[in-house]
């Protein structure tokens, strides 16, 4: 019995057998489908979320004459799980843009805001080296105030007069950042104004003060973000005292967030898997009625001395290698449908080789479980009445 006489058999019954190949098809399709459904979407809201700046943390002291300096600085930014450190300073204040006077918040960042707090420039430029050596008396505002006071995002060039203790201090606008990418905002929701930034040297100059109110950290998104907090907690409880600093982070909303996906993607797939069920039913009618069509031919053969487990043999080898054949054709058509999803969303998309190996063992194996009945029914036939036609 070889692969060539499986295969003859197969394409002897091939309308029937190629229905039954669709049935189990379609059910690898449908997990293939979901499954990477599920990775392109967690891979697609990851994206969003360390757009959001999700893997940011926020230190701030929580303790009066507990102050942040750039020692402490270098002490986080040299911990193993984190890409980097940056100084804020923060003010809740009015500002004032043509003939409005509105609410906002003013944070003294520097060169490094479009990396750690995920700033995004959609005009002009965001702030450099050269505006922090200089204390220019320069800003980049988000596009909401620019919207509110102008009717349009793009207002580069022009005035923004920030009140600092009562007095006004005139910025040029250089930049208008996105809103809403911004961890600070994120973390702060709905109670936080408009947003305005500026170097946090000319903050300090202003303010008359040299520690910094927050310190924004970035974590290596490739490593486990909790650790690295774990870290940066364990470090400022050694250099500040136990108690004395509050750290805001999103990693937790993150992992939350991934677990209630897993379970969605479990659960459909799950679903998805009656329907490998269904077609286990179908590879066993299917079966059956090529025993009873092939009753003369197993008479013969058994009359010529084939053995029971020769024939038992042929039917299995019939039914999984059906099997097979319907999960290769599922799973390609799952990762052609989940390459175009992929696309669509601008998510990259490779099938795992574990995976499509898993997919066509879990079909060989159905393959034998439905066969196993009708190839006993049809070892168990005596030649004397198989040969009755």
């Amino acid at each position: 019995m070889g692969l060539m006489s499986v295969m003859a058999d197969i394409w002897r019954s091939r309308s029937r057998s190629a229905l039954t190949m669709s049935a189990v098809a379609i059910g690898i399709f449908s997990v293939t489908v979901i499954s990477a459904a599920g990775q392109i979407g967690t891979a697609k809201i990851n994206d969003s979320l360390d757009d959001m700046g999700v893997n940011s943390v926020l230190v701030e002291a929580q303790e009066a004459g507990v102050a942040l300096s750039d020692s402490d600085i270098d002490a986080l930014g040299g911990l193993s799980g984190v890409n980097g450190a940056m100084p804020l300073m923060a003010q809740v204040t009015k500002c004032e843009l043509i003939e409005s006077n509105v609410s906002c918040m003013v944070w003294g960042v520097n060169e490094k805001a479009d990396e750690i707090i995920s700033m995004k420039a959609i005009h002009g430029r965001l702030i450099d080296r050269s505006d922090l050596k200089k204390a220019e008396n320069i800003c980049v505002i988000d596009d909401e105030i620019a919207l509110e006071t102008y009717g349009r995002t793009n207002i580069v060039g022009k005035t923004v007069s920030v009140n600092f203790g009562g007095k006004y201090t005139d910025f040029t606008v250089i930049g208008v950042a996105e809103s809403g990418l911004s961890p600070i905002q994120n973390m702060m929701n709905d109670a936080v104004p408009y947003f305005v930034y500026i170097p946090y040297t000319t903050a300090q100059n202003i303010s008359g003060k040299s520690e910094y109110d927050k310190i924004a950290v970035l974590l290596d998104k490739s490593g486990d973000g909790e650790t690295a907090i774990d870290r940066i907690k364990t470090c400022m409880a050694n250099v500040k005292g136990e108690g004395s600093i509050k750290i805001s982070e999103l990693q937790s909303q993150k992992k939350q967030l991934d677990g209630i996906l897993a379970a969605a993607t479990s659960a459909l797939s799950f679903t998805a898997g009656i329907s490998l069920a269904v077609a286990s039913v179908s590879v066993m009618t299917a079966m059956l009625v090529s025993v009873g069509e092939r009753k003369r031919e197993i008479g013969i053969k058994k009359s010529l001395g084939a053995r029971n487990i020769r024939i038992v043999g042929e039917f299995l080898a019939e039914s999984t290698m059906i099997c097979i054949i319907g999960s290769v054709v599922g799973i390609a058509a799952g990762c052609a449908v989940a390459f175009v999803i992929g696309l669509a969303v601008g998510e990259s998309f490779v099938m795992q080789t574990d995976i499509m190996l898993i997919a066509v063992a879990v079909s060989a194996v159905i393959g034998m479980i439905s066969g196993s009945y009708p190839a006993y029914k049809a070892a168990r036939m005596k030649p004397v009445d198989a040969l009755k036609m």
